[in-house]
């Protein structure tokens, strides 16, 4: 996995920025393989420790989610299921699924992209996260939104 250190004096809202432009290099992977656009990087002490993108129609699996296989890849790294010490950075609002399975791993933060006013989690029930668990919205939304906004437009195309 890779590093990438931030001096103290860095501003945390470039350091988010950086991460999910991270996450956005998975979704467009996801986008290349003709997934739903959705990528995630799970990030502990400014190491990567696990990266995913949504796999469920490679793998006919509902809940081969982004945030599930960024999930599975850190836990693996880290040798431990509870992820207190890292931050899931996912291009989309998690769905409930992603959302309970975020509490599951007790992670210490969750910093998304675009809103899903459909099937985001916030807009069902927004106490779905770990007590703990700090959530930070709208990080660089545009780009996030237009990726899967130029997917279902190709789609429909």
């Amino acid at each position: 996995m890779s590093y990438y250190n931030f001096s103290e004096e860095n501003n945390p809202v470039a350091e988010d920025e950086h991460y999910m432009r991270l996450a956005l290099q998975e979704a467009q992977k996801a986008y290349d393989s003709e997934e739903i656009p959705i990528g995630a990087i799970v990030v502990c002490k400014g190491r990567i420790v696990g990266r995913g993108h949504n796999l469920t129609e490679q793998l006919n699996d509902v809940t081969a989610h982004a945030e599930m296989q960024a999930f599975t890849a850190a836990s693996q790294t880290l040798g431990g299921k509870y992820l207190k010490d890292c931050t899931l950075y996912v291009t989309i609002e998690p769905c409930v699924m992603c959302a309970g399975a975020s509490y599951w791993t007790q992670i210490g933060r969750l910093v998304y992209g675009a809103t899903e006013p459909k099937r985001g989690f916030t807009s069902k029930n927004s106490q779905l996260l770990h007590p703990k668990t700090q959530l930070v919205g709208g990080v660089l939304a545009t780009e996030c939104g237009a990726l899967m906004t130029r997917f279902f437009a190709n789609r429909r195309g």
